[in-house]
């Protein structure tokens, strides 16, 4: 089951930017003779309208608040997308894996690393500093490309490095939600502080409506 670790890392990568999924996919399979590459992806119209789109996401996924509402838009286009090229993959090879099956992993592979991505991105937009954002998605956009393209000559070894890449986001988020509930539960500490040291009535003069002491 060759295809298997392509439909695992090509999901994985759909989660982070189907449309440089799509795209590189398709190039490799036009012009580097991948054979795993389904003809679909290879396609003219495809290629320009993934070109577009990967365009299109490159900018906005570098916009502060922009590219977290980039990624709830497209919580349904990425998984979506994953299941496709992974269905369009096995397809190539019918005797290895069913393409209902493959479609499975491909989408929930993309849905577990969007949920990721998205989470990520936007613990990154607390920064009040654009810089990081940029920084991030950049990373992102060369670990798509770099894993897409290792997944066409050396499957497994791309697998093994979207798998080590996925085990690290979820401890990330795992890391993120922690330190924002006891950022939250500071936050209550002090107020119950505040409003414990702020001076009450005195003691035997009743507070009448409105807060006026009665004399």
């Amino acid at each position: 089951m060759t295809i298997v670790p392509l439909i695992f890392t090509s999901g994985l990568a759909s989660g982070i930017n189907a449309y440089a999924v799509v795209l590189l996919l398709g190039l490799l399979g036009r012009f580097a003779g991948a054979d795993s590459v389904p003809a679909a992806l290879e396609r003219t119209d495809v290629l320009i309208a993934a070109a577009a789109l990967f365009l299109l996401e490159a900018v906005a996924d570098k916009i502060p608040y922009v590219d977290s509402v980039w990624d709830v838009v497209h919580t349904v286009i990425r998984p979506v997308a994953g299941a496709t090229v992974g269905a369009l993959i096995a397809s190539t090879d019918p005797g290895s894996l069913g393409e209902v099956a493959a479609g499975a992993m491909g989408g929930t592979t993309a849905l577990v690393s969007h949920l990721v991505k998205a989470s990520l991105r936007m613990a990154v937009n607390t920064s009040p500093e654009p810089a990081s954002n940029i920084a991030v998605s950049l990373a992102e956009d060369v670990s798509v490309a770099g894993l897409v393209t290792l997944a066409i000559f050396h499957p497994w070894l791309a697998a093994s490095i979207a798998t080590v890449l996925l085990l690290t986001g979820l401890l990330l988020v795992w890391f993120a939600i922690n330190r924002i509930r006891a950022f939250r539960a500071r936050r209550r500490e002090r107020r119950a502080a505040r409003a414990a040291a702020s001076p009450g009535p005195a003691a035997g003069q009743p507070v009448a409506e409105g807060g006026i002491r009665r004399t």
